[in-house]
């Protein structure tokens, strides 16, 4: 059997499955993000997640034939490689793992590791491709001065909007009286208590703001649809640039596909994301919908560490099962 783990900066996701294609149980736990809840905290999750993941199939870490943990933020920081790579193992037992970037549980779920390009936009944001054996990635340098388009750009922006509305420096639309409602506002200064004093500036917690500006774009506030529509540029561009990095002639058509909750159901980026990639000028795109979510992703990209890959019929079961 083969364990997959998609960390992410809201979220971590567990699953097992077999060759078969069939899943023996998920679980879903809190985030896995280091630089926000510590290298301690980063352990926790993912000893609890697994623990609830075995018992859910009654199996022990031993049974797992090879496990694919993509972790966020790794490799970004050289300093801390070595204990991110420990901690499965503390969880495990064994030596029977690879870690690698969250983004290659994109790739793989959303193309079912075949060749193409995986964009991710949720809390944070990056794009990751493979073609012939080579891979490359854009954007995901944290939300300091990256993740351009993820849920903590738009929410930030949205914040920054509110802002130069409130004071007079842009004219207010809806989203300034749906902050004000939806965040229980008496003063419109009483935003810095609730992002600096009751949110602490989290990350993920900021990124869940992006909401407010997707309902204020739906009611007509122009200037937050000028948001949604930057973001899904940006993250247009991220694909551009995956590509570029590849070296794909302009006239080959790229598979491409995404993942993360502003892609979801009824995500503000996917009608405009669509729109900005048809209309590169770096070349030819085909976007399909994603085959697999992202953990899914990780324990096939486990099977196809050991060389045992799951055939089509197994993908497809997979893929009914979701």
């Amino acid at each position: 059997m083969f364990l997959g783990v998609d960390g992410g900066g809201t979220k971590t996701a567990f699953a097992l499955i077999d060759r078969q294609g069939q899943v023996m149980a998920r679980n879903e736990q809190s985030s896995a993000y280091y630089l926000e809840v510590g290298m301690e905290g980063a352990a926790d999750v993912l000893a609890r997640g697994c623990a609830a993941l075995f018992a859910a199939a009654g199996v022990t870490a031993n049974d797992v034939t090879f496990a694919f943990f993509g972790l966020p933020a790794y490799g970004e920081d050289r300093a801390v490689q070595a204990q991110l790579d420990a901690l499965p193992r503390a969880v495990l037992g064994h030596a029977r793992y690879l870690c690698d970037n969250d983004m290659v549980c994109s790739w793989a779920g959303s193309l079912a590791c075949a060749d193409g390009i995986s964009v991710i936009a949720g809390t944070g944001s990056m794009a990751y491709g493979r073609i012939g054996g080579q891979g490359a990635r854009a954007g995901g340098w944290g939300e300091l001065f990256s993740d351009e388009g993820s849920a903590y750009w738009i929410a930030r922006a949205g914040l920054a909007l509110f802002s130069r509305m409130s004071d007079g420096r842009a004219p207010r639309g809806p989203l300034h009286g749906l902050m004000r409602t939806r965040l229980a506002l008496q003063d419109d200064l009483d935003l810095c208590q609730v992002v600096y004093g009751e949110l602490k500036g989290e990350r993920s917690k900021v990124a869940a703001l992006s909401r407010l500006v997707s309902e204020a774009a739906a009611l007509g506030d122009a200037q937050a649809a000028a948001i949604i529509e930057s973001a899904a540029l940006e993250v247009a561009a991220l694909v551009d640039a995956v590509r570029g990095q590849l070296g794909v002639d302009p006239g080959t058509e790229v598979t491409v596909s995404y993942s993360g909750g502003l892609f979801g159901v009824e995500g503000p980026l996917r009608a405009p994301f669509a729109r900005m990639l048809a209309a590169s000028s770096a070349g030819a795109y085909r976007l399909m919908a994603p085959r697999l979510p992202p953990v899914l992703g990780a324990a096939v990209y486990a099977a196809h560490q050991v060389g045992i890959p799951l055939n089509p019929a197994a993908l497809d079961r997979l893929a009914g099962t979701q």
